[in-house]
């Protein structure tokens, strides 16, 4: 297929332990003091200076009428995040059809409080479907950079292609975020996914970075209050690539663990200290606050991130919520795994997601998805041995999963999820998730046991980290010598599997036609160098109505 290339018209500005507590590949392994580090989170300016925008613009979560415009001011010097300091300030926005901004659409005022960080929304509707447009603040004088959003198709639209980058897992510590200015440079993007882990929660040096520090966030200790996790935004919010990316299209995320802390469940989280660290409700509630200023996303239910969006006529995303309602993690080799009263998504999710895929008259049903769906076992047996020997023993009815933090340890929900797909003849479900720090092209089997012979309901793509640590980053080897050896054993325990990339970091671009998905997969040169390159590494695609995944020989 040509490539749909849209020029870009946006601008933009442009040593540690081992991790302390759980391995960062999870699957791989069976109130504030403002000086210091608050202060490190923005760039130094004068008191006298008029309000400035040091942390770009963003724009998120499309529609075929509008799309949320976001941004910071600093209104003095002092108002830096988390600090709480810092005078309400109006700031004005404008919305053009061009990047000059002379034919205006749209303008509006909104308030910057200290009560929400000095952070804005604008939720601008009256806007024509399928269009490219551009976007400016403006408060005291100064104005922020010009950025490029896009609205969603019309819902009724015959819409001949969609292109959407997708990235997940970026630890500020371990490297540079070349994979945003990759995908910002591209100009043919409708928006962009990301899927969880966009900030992480440790300590310097407490999260893997092959040892080596890059560069320290802020603030250095474990972020636990709201003003630690809104100081914490701020920081990522400084990075160029970052800034670019949001610049040049709109942003549709969802959270994982690392947004709150590892291994987050809705009682608590393997990184948190009950009493020592505060109370779990208190630290889960600032996170959310924290994340629903700072990020252009609408809250489809309170402190939730579950909706939908669609795409005209080819493709409906469902944005799971997958931290807030679950139960928490049970052990490796627990056979609890299977028990129908522990969930995932929780029961009113779950229906929502099962209902929606039902209704949904698009081609595709795309699901934005934090956690890996696909079985990942090691040593399984076939349906016809594993099903009686793990009612005798107490194991897990779908083998021994190695890491029950993804729907592996969930399988009730899987299982119903799965059969609603296959006894409704729901076709072309593509989950799209991160969380793993690998790259995955899985087809999604209805009984991993018995599978080539037995159905696949869906496919799933996986995207690799952006920075954050993988096999080989853990194991200190040459990148690709793991992968090498590991990916034949993967492979080979779980025959759905059509392609694993255990070691690279980088990131994904899904091309989608009414004849296909495609993802493609890019790799960078070397995460911790700000000027690191990006290449084409491979490409999966799924054909309408098989739920096969198949290798793609170019990307598109």
């Amino acid at each position: 297929m040509t490539s749909r290339y849209r020029s870009s018209e946006s601008t933009h500005s442009a040593d540690s332990p081992s991790p302390r507590r759980r391995s960062v590949v999870k699957a791989a392994a069976a109130t504030v003091v403002l000086a210091g580090p608050l202060a490190a989170a923005v760039p130094a300016r004068a008191a006298d200076e008029a309000p400035a925008f040091l942390h770009g613009v963003a724009s998120g979560d499309p529609l075929p009428d509008g799309v949320l415009l976001w941004t910071r001011v600093t209104p003095t010097a002092q108002a830096i995040p988390g600090s709480g300091l810092g005078p309400d300030t109006p700031v004005d926005w404008v919305v053009a059809q061009d990047r000059a901004l002379t034919n205006i659409v749209a303008k509006g005022t909104v308030t910057a409080t200290a009560a929400s960080d000095h952070t804005v929304k604008a939720d601008v509707r009256g806007l024509r479907p399928a269009t490219d447009y551009w976007f400016r603040f403006s408060a005291g004088g100064t104005d922020s950079p010009v950025a490029r959003t896009r609205t969603a198709p019309a819902a009724d639209a015959a819409v001949p292609g969609l292109r959407f980058g997708v990235v997940s897992c970026a630890n500020w510590e371990a490297g540079y975020f070349s994979a945003y200015r990759h995908l910002a440079a591209r100009g043919d993007l409708d928006a962009w996914l990301h899927l969880g882990d966009y900030i992480y929660e440790y300590g310097t040096g407490e999260y893997g970075t092959r040892d080596t520090v890059v560069r320290q966030h802020a603030p250095a200790h474990e972020i636990v209050t709201l003003a630690d996790y809104r100081t914490r935004h701020g920081r990522y919010k400084t990075d160029a690539d970052l800034q670019a990316l949001h610049a040049a299209a709109p942003v549709v995320a969802i959270w994982d663990d690392h947004e709150f802390a590892n291994d987050a469940w809705s009682g608590g989280a393997e990184n948190h200290t009950e009493g020592a660290e505060g109370i779990w409700t208190a630290r889960q509630a600032a996170a959310k606050q924290a994340y629903f200023e700072w990020m252009p996303v609408r809250p489809a239910l309170a402190g939730t991130t579950y909706r939908r969006l669609r795409f005209g006529k080819l493709a409906d995303l469902s944005l799971l919520d997958l931290r807030s309602f679950r139960s928490q993690q049970v052990a490796v080799g627990n056979g609890s795994v299977d028990d129908p009263d522990r969930t995932l998504t929780g029961r009113a999710q779950l229906d929502w997601l099962k209902a929606g895929l039902k209704a949904s008259d698009t081609t595709w049903r795309l699901v934005g998805n934090s956690v890996m769906i696909s079985p990942f076992a090691i040593g399984s047996l076939t349906a016809d041995l594993l099903k009686p020997l793990a009612e005798l023993l107490g194991l897990p009815k779908e083998g021994l999963a190695l890491n029950t933090d993804q729907w592996d340890g969930y399988t009730d929900d899987r299982r119903e999820i799965l059969a609603h797909l296959r006894s409704n003849a729901i076709r072309n479900t593509v989950f799209l998730t991160g969380d793993i720090h690998m790259a995955w092209a899985n087809d999604v089997p209805v009984d991993a046991g018995t599978y080539p012979l037995s159905p696949s309901a869906a496919t799933e793509f996986v995207v690799t980290s952006v920075t954050s640590d993988n096999l080989d980053d853990l194991a200190k080897a040459p990148e690709g010598t793991i992968s090498a050896v590991a990916a034949p054993v993967i492979r080979a325990a779980n025959r759905h599997v059509h392609w694993v990339d255990t070691d690279r970091h980088g990131y994904g671009v899904l091309d989608i036609t009414a004849e296909r998905a495609q993802m493609d997969y890019y790799v960078l040169s070397d995460r911790t160098r700000a000027s690191a390159t990006s290449a084409w590494q491979r490409s999966y695609r799924t054909r309408s109505g098989t739920q096969k995944v198949e290798r793609s020989y170019s990307p598109v």
